[in-house]
């Protein structure tokens, strides 16, 4: 079996992950370890959708049907991080600005991602899977 498949979506993960916290902790002048999770630059689900299609099409390519699944799953996760997840945040805001009280914790309203950030996201995952192909081949 070839591991490529598994380790490159996990390779894209790592790397997405350690620049959005090196990002988020330049831009705050701190180790930012809060920031960590939901949003931000760059998009960790748009970098491993599209290094697990990115794989596929440089392993089996451009004609092989699993790209198409690999495709169309990708299309819904960064359709979902840039559309649904940012109306998740517009409505934690507002419900933040409802809890007068403060009885309960605020929630998270960094959720969505910007275009950028899911361009950034999709190009870390297509460079972590030509990474991985070329040390494979």
């Amino acid at each position: 079996m070839d591991i490529s498949y598994i380790i490159t979506p996990f390779f894209a993960w790592l790397i997405t992950g350690i620049t959005k916290f090196l990002v988020n902790s330049a831009k705050e002048k701190r180790f930012a370890f809060d920031l960590i999770g939901y949003g931000g630059f760059p998009s960790n689900h748009s970098s491993i959708v599209s290094s697990a299609a990115a794989i596929i099409a440089l392993k089996e390519g451009l004609d092989s049907p699993v790209l198409v699944v690999a495709l169309a799953l990708a299309f819904i996760v960064i359709l979902d991080a840039s559309s649904l997840r940012q109306q998740v945040g517009k409505h934690a805001r507002s419900i933040n600005k409802l809890n007068i009280d403060k009885q309960e914790p605020s929630l998270r309203e960094r959720m969505g991602h910007t275009r950028i950030e899911i361009f950034a996201g999709i190009l870390v995952g297509i460079a972590s899977a030509y990474i991985l192909y070329t040390l494979t081949i």
